[in-house]
Formats: C-alpha cells, structure tokens, sequence
C-alpha cells in the first residue's frame, strides 16, 4: 500500500515521497532527500509533535496536532533558524 500524499489545503499541495521509520512519517521536498516534514500520524492524520524544513535543511515551523487539527504552540524560524514568530492554535468546537 502507497502512503499516501501530503494533507490537501485549498491550495492542494503536490505529493511528497513519504517514507515510514520508527513510526515517523518522513515527507521529502520534491525530487530530493532533504527532510520536509517529520511526526506521527494516527489514523490517518497528523498527531502530536510535527516539524517542517527548508530545503536547506534549516527549520521552517513546528507545532502540535491533535486529531489532525493544530493546537497549541506553533513557532515559525527565520532563515537563520532563530525564533520568528510564535502563534497559539485553540480547538475551534
């Protein structure tokens, strides 16, 4: 069974070649063995700690996943990998 692609926005995002270790789910940047995203799915969705990088293997943003939907903390890293922004994601019931 092929993993399947990168979640869908209204935007849809190209697919990523996605590789499974130690019960990461592992998304690479097109045509490339750079890391683009790394965290854990259940069920079919994004779980937990996920992390995005830049093709320079610098990090991009992080935050948290409950059930598929962001939650929590979300930091987004300039360039240089510093802190560029911090946002707080709240459950919408």
């Amino acid at each position: 069974m092929k993993p399947k692609c990168d979640i869908q926005g209204p935007q849809s995002l190209k697919e990523k070649r996605i590789e499974i270790i130690d019960n990461y789910t592992i998304k690479f940047h097109d045509q490339s063995t750079t890391v683009w995203s790394k965290g854990k799915m259940v069920n079919d969705q994004p779980d937990g700690y996920w992390i995005w990088y830049r093709k320079d293997g610098t990090m991009k943003r992080s935050g948290y996943f409950e059930a598929g939907k962001p939650v929590g903390q979300w930091i987004t890293y300039d360039k240089n990998g510093e802190v560029y922004k911090i946002t707080i994601k709240k459950i919408k019931e």
